[in-house]
């Protein structure tokens, strides 16, 4: 059973490739409203136009993906970009900016979003057309093949934009000023209204920010995201980690310890009094690892950035607090290192890759994701850690493999232009 660590330069949903100042978000506005509605215009299908527009559906939160066009090649997936032909007449404001990125012919290319979960007719045309459909993103978080940085960089565009169907389509606009989306649409479902005078608030800046539209008022709002700080619990002396497993955990899977950070607490006291609240283990030293944008949490959160740290016990007695652990333990480098299991990861990733191919071909099994990771074949490990789309399974494997010379760092493959999706 194979089993190592694995080097990436960025976190799953980090290092979103079409992010970037040029063109300016007001400056693509005004082109899209020019384009949306000049009839004569045909800079939308003209090759040679320094200017190319890119569509990102989505319906219910699902970004459109397509599976991989050769019968012959392993299952994978693509984002589901469309051009901007097919949406003429609507207003700007049901589109939101994503970024931009030059083309190979030295022009712009320019991404948006749309929220499509109103446009029955829409929808259903676009999830009716070949190796196209809506796909959850966890799905797509499983399927990606996390040393190919194209899939990767895909896999950020999609937590960018992602989970925002719902909330946005009553608005009329989707927002995209963070790579956290699923915090974006708890900050759309909390901030209808102006805090101040209570008006209702309209979007603004391509989709950046939101406005009261009091003009007495006229309060700005900006979307935010919430902290959770998640940390691997050291007992240094008898070289063991503190995992542990909730409820909602497939079988055989343990984790790192989480929780929210509360108001005027440091990063470092939230990892001490979390780790506390619900092991009973008191934490001394704690140190930075790095940070995730996490737009797959539970739908009652609004959606995070993970903080990882190393924090090392002072205590070592167990006391697990049952309404937030169904478990936890000690368990020793050498065990933990088992667990590290890639043939079980890989093996998720082709069955998440086939069920996004059924979806595409209209022929889905009714399986369920979280069956993905207990298919009995072949020898199983007693447990298996989070697979690498998560910053748990960075830091688990970082102290596994310390001061190990024979790390293995799998090389990402270079991803050509996005505009060439």
């Amino acid at each position: 059973m194979s089993s190592s660590s694995i080097t990436m330069k960025v976190h799953a949903f980090a290092g979103n490739p079409i992010k970037s100042k040029a063109p300016k978000p007001d400056s693509a506005l005004e082109t899209l409203k020019t384009l949306l509605f000049n009839t004569h215009n045909d800079s939308l299908t003209n090759p040679s136009s320094p200017i190319d527009f890119k569509v990102l559906p989505f319906k219910k939160g699902r970004p459109l993906a397509r599976s991989s066009d050769s019968e012959e090649s392993a299952p994978s997936w693509r984002l589901g970009w469309v051009d901007l032909d097919r949406f003429r007449g609507l207003s700007e404001d049901s589109f939101v900016y994503l970024g931009s990125e030059e083309s190979d012919g030295g022009g712009n290319v320019v991404y948006w979003a749309i929220d499509v979960s109103g446009d029955g007719g829409s929808a259903a045309e676009l999830g009716e057309e070949r190796r196209l459909c809506f796909v959850e993103l966890r799905t797509l978080m499983v399927a990606t093949d996390w040393a190919n940085a194209r899939a990767m960089g895909e896999l950020a565009i999609a937590g960018h934009v992602s989970e925002l169907a719902d909330e946005c389509s009553a608005l009329g606009a989707l927002l995209l000023a963070l790579d956290q989306a699923r915090a974006l649409l708890e900050w759309h479902g909390t901030s209808k209204f102006c805090s101040h005078c209570g008006a209702m608030t309209v979007p603004k800046d391509a989709g950046r920010r939101k406005q009261c539209s009091n003009e007495l008022c006229k309060k700005r709002v900006y979307p935010r995201v919430d902290p959770v700080v998640i940390m691997l619990v050291i007992d240094k002396e008898n070289d063991r980690a503190l995992l542990s497993r909730q409820s909602r955990y497939v079988p055989r899977m343990w984790s790192c310890l989480a929780g929210f950070i509360e108001p005027g607490e440091s990063l470092e006291e939230a990892v001490r009094r979390e780790t506390w609240e619900e092991t009973g283990v008191e934490v001394g030293e704690v140190i930075y690892h790095s940070s995730q944008p996490w737009p797959v949490g539970p739908s009652s959160m609004p959606c995070q950035l993970m903080v990882g740290f190393f924090a090392y016990a002072k205590s070592l007695e167990i006391r697990v607090d049952k309404e937030e652990l169904e478990d936890a333990q000690w368990h020793s480098r050498e065990d933990v290192k088992k667990a590290l299991t890639f043939a079980e990861y890989e093996k998720a990733q082709r069955t998440a890759a086939a069920k996004i191919d059924q979806i595409c071909k209209g022929v889905e099994q009714g399986q369920s994701l979280s069956l993905d990771f207990n298919v009995e074949s072949g020898e199983l490990a007693p447990m298996f850690i989070p697979g690498p789309f998560a910053i748990a399974h960075h830091l688990i494997s970082s102290w596994v493999n310390e001061g190990n010379p024979d790390e293995i760092k799998v090389p990402l493959k270079r991803p050509g232009s996005v505009s060439n999706l």
